[in-house]
């Protein structure tokens, strides 16, 4: 039986690749239809993140043109990892299997096919992972490598060169609506759900159009955000950073007690000012941390939607050429 494939796309001021991406997406949609893979009730979700240009209405009107695309506008931008949330809890009720990708096609469209393969092999999860980072900076490229191990280093169960694009069941999706907490990093809690999961591999290409929405500042962010929001290591590493200076203040103390009864008692202005300049940043640098625990403790206890949906677009019925387009619209 031909299965109901909802791909989520979230989209940030994409009016440039978005027509571009629509149409190769539509391509292969009808190609797995024509297949007998996915029925005729599948849908390409996009999610207008808060965009200040033109994407939303770009999304209406393809919304408007073919009963294939649907439409989630959000009342402001939340960033791309609430904007997937949102994305992926609607099609949830829709839907039996949801792939999620950018809308930049850097993605392999093509990697769609062996998902839906793994996933009628009984796959509830299939992670897209990159074969090689040629087309990535050398910056890049090792910048992430790094990052990996140290999530790793960290106890994060994470798939190494894996982003956010990923083919989900339906009990897959409910799991993670589970999954109640604010401060999302969706690579790291969709592992976490547990059921069956696969790999396809592919090969990521450029951005057919625009620019990168995510850029140093924001990879920085992205990166403290999933170490913090997987992993409590930084607040042990303080602690053990302050067990180690309190030794070596011990072993100072014990030196300059030898070098008192020795007659060595001209004081070292030098490492004075060092230590107090030491021990200071340390301090600084465990109370930042420590603050940035306290602050994802705030937020969550605050209990804030993490998303809020303005309009939802969506035909039930493929076009026959009576329908009339009907508009829903709901607030998550």
């Amino acid at each position: 039986m031909p299965t109901c494939l909802y791909v989520v796309i979230p989209c940030y001021n994409e009016e440039e690749a978005l027509p571009i991406t629509a149409e190769k997406i539509a391509e292969k949609m009808n190609r797995l239809q024509a297949q007998g893979i996915i029925n005729d009730q599948s849908r390409v979700l996009l999610v207008n993140d808060g965009s200040k240009d033109k994407t939303w209405e770009i999304i209406k009107s393809l919304y408007e043109s073919n009963s294939l695309f649907a439409g989630l506008d959000l009342t402001r931008n939340r960033g791309h990892q609430n904007a997937l949330l949102a994305g992926l809890m609607t099609a949830k009720d829709h839907c039996d299997v949801s792939i999620s990708m950018d809308a930049d096609l850097q993605d392999d469209i093509n990697a769609i096919d062996d998902m839906l393969a793994k996933y009628s092999a009984g796959a509830d999860i299939v992670y897209g992972v990159r074969k090689q980072r040629t087309t990535d900076t050398f910056f890049k490229r090792f910048t992430a490598r790094f990052y990996y191990k140290i999530l790793k280093l960290m106890g994060a169960n994470i798939v190494y060169d894996h982003a956010d694009y990923r083919l989900m069941s339906r009990r897959a999706l409910e799991g993670l609506a589970e999954f109640r907490e604010v401060n999302l990093f969706l690579r790291g809690i969709v592992p976490m759900i547990g059921y069956p999961t696969a790999i396809t591999y592919y090969d990521r290409s450029e951005r057919v159009a625009g620019e990168s929405k995510y850029p140093l500042r924001k990879m920085l962010s992205f990166a403290i955000e999933g170490i913090t929001s997987l992993s409590t290591q930084p607040i042990k590493w303080i602690t053990r950073l302050g067990f180690f200076v309190f030794l070596v203040s011990i072993g100072m103390l014990v030196y300059s007690v030898v070098q008192y009864f020795s007659g060595n008692t001209t004081a070292g202005w030098a490492s004075l000012i060092v230590s107090i300049w030491a021990v200071g940043g340390l301090i600084l640098l465990a109370i930042g941390v420590i603050g940035e625990y306290i602050g994802k403790i705030y937020l969550e206890s605050k209990a804030r939607p993490r998303f809020l949906i303005k309009e939802f677009l969506l035909r039930d019925e493929p076009d026959s050429g009576l329908d009339t387009p009907e508009e829903n619209s709901r607030n998550l």
